[in-house]
This record gives C-alpha cells, sequence and structure tokens, in this order.
C-alpha cells in the first residue's frame, strides 16, 4: 500500500507538521509537484486522515485531568448509544474511547480545578444513562504521548 516515498513523506509530517512543502520534499528527496501529489492520494486513500492542533490543556487554565471506566447495564438494548449519545454532549469530555471486556466506555475528562470537577461528576457524570459501574482515575502525569507510526 505505502512505498519508500509515501513512508518518507509519513516520517517528515510526523516529526514535524509545519515544515514547508518544500523542506518536506528536500528531505524525502523528491520535488514539490510529487509530494503534493503523494500526499493528495494519501488523504484521498484516508491513510492521511487530517491535520489539527494539539491543544495543551493546562495552558488554558484545566489542571485536572480523570479517566473515568464505566460498566454499563447491558440488560437495555440501547444502553450503548444512549450513553454514548449523552456523553459527547458533555463539554469536558475530551475522550471517549469502547472496549470489549469488564470495562465498556473509558471517558477522558478536564476540569479546572477539583471544585470544578466534583460539579462535574454530580452534575453531569452521574446524571449519563445506564451505568452500571464507574470507576475514576486521576491523571498524576504522563510521560508518553505520540501518535507517530513506526514507518
Amino acid at each position: 500500500m505505502l512505498d519508500v516515498l509515501d513512508r518518507r513523506i509519513l516520517r517528515c509530517l510526523q516529526s514535524d507538521l509545519d515544515a514547508p512543502m518544500s523542506d518536506v520534499a528536500e528531505r524525502c528527496q523528491s520535488q514539490v509537484a510529487t509530494v503534493a501529489r503523494r500526499l493528495a492520494r494519501l488523504k484521498k486513500n484516508k491513510v492521511l486522515r487530517g491535520q489539527y492542533a494539539v491543544i495543551d490543556w493546562a495552558a488554558l487554565g484545566y489542571e485536572v485531568e480523570v479517566s473515568l471506566r464505566f460498566t454499563l447495564d447491558k440488560t437495555n438494548p440501547k444502553a450503548f448509544d444512549d450513553f454514548l449519545s449523552a456523553a459527547r454532549k458533555v463539554r469536558q469530555v475530551i475522550a471517549i474511547q469502547t472496549f470489549l471486556g469488564r470495562v465498556d466506555v473509558r471517558l477522558s475528562v478536564v476540569a479546572r480545578d477539583m471544585s470544578d470537577y466534583r460539579q462535574l461528576y454530580r452534575n453531569e457524570i452521574l446524571n449519563l444513562p445506564h451505568i452500571s459501574e464507574l470507576e475514576a482515575l486521576m491523571h498524576v502525569a504522563t510521560l508518553k504521548i505520540s501518535e507517530e507510526l513506526p514507518l
């Protein structure tokens, strides 16, 4: 699916998303037009889903991050759909993941401080539908975070 040049281009973008096209082409030992065509093809084939800004939540005043793990009441056939629909509406939810196993859903939420988190927890989290079990894990430190692939 990917050839050597495609992999070079993706490695360059992973290491420096803001690099000008001419720099990417030079580092990939190719021409700007070729790199542009390859990028268009990678986007069309959904290998490259897009470019986005990574926001440092702490820099914006969000000091608390919590991972909430939910087991849902699966006696209701709409439990997942109802829960996910409601969870998407909570502004402080920054990630939603679903799992197979004991835990069904994990939400990552941010809050300005513990008081803000307590209010979020009481007013919104506990009101999400079909919760059977809930476990909260307080985020302490991020030791590694990366979406880079070994290309």
